[in-house]
C-alpha cells in the first residue's frame, strides 16, 4: 500500500447482541460432537450451527434438516453421524422467519 486508504463498500454492517450454546454430544455413531449454536436475529431466526473441531458452519432452521444428505454434505459427515446431529439439532432449531 502506498499510505491511501483503499474505499471498502460495505452491503452491510450491524452488531447484535446473540446468546451461544456450548454442547458436547456422543451419539449411537460414536462420533464426538463439539458444537456452538449462535442464536441470532440476523438470519431471520436460523442459527448458526458451528463444528468447533473442524471449522464447519452452517445457517439452519428446522426445515434444512429435511433435505436429504444436506447435513452429511455440510458437515462432511458419514449417513449415521448425520443422523445423531440431526437428532440434536431437532431439539434446538426453530423454524425460520421471514418479513416482507
Amino acid at each position: 500500500m502506498t499510505g491511501e486508504s483503499q474505499q471498502l463498500d460495505f452491503l452491510s454492517d450491524s452488531t447484535e447482541s446473540t446468546s451461544t450454546r456450548f454442547v458436547t454430544f456422543i451419539g449411537p455413531s460414536l462420533k464426538r460432537f463439539d458444537l456452538a449454536v449462535t442464536t441470532t436475529n440476523y438470519f431471520y431466526g436460523k442459527k448458526l450451527v458451528t463444528d468447533l473441531q473442524f471449522g464447519r458452519t452452517a445457517i439452519l432452521a428446522a426445515d434444512d434438516l429435511e433435505q436429504e444428505g444436506y447435513l452429511e454434505r455440510t458437515f462432511s459427515l458419514e449417513r449415521d453421524q448425520a443422523e445423531d446431529l440431526r437428532e440434536f439439532l431437532t431439539l434446538v432449531l426453530g423454524d425460520a422467519h421471514f418479513t416482507d
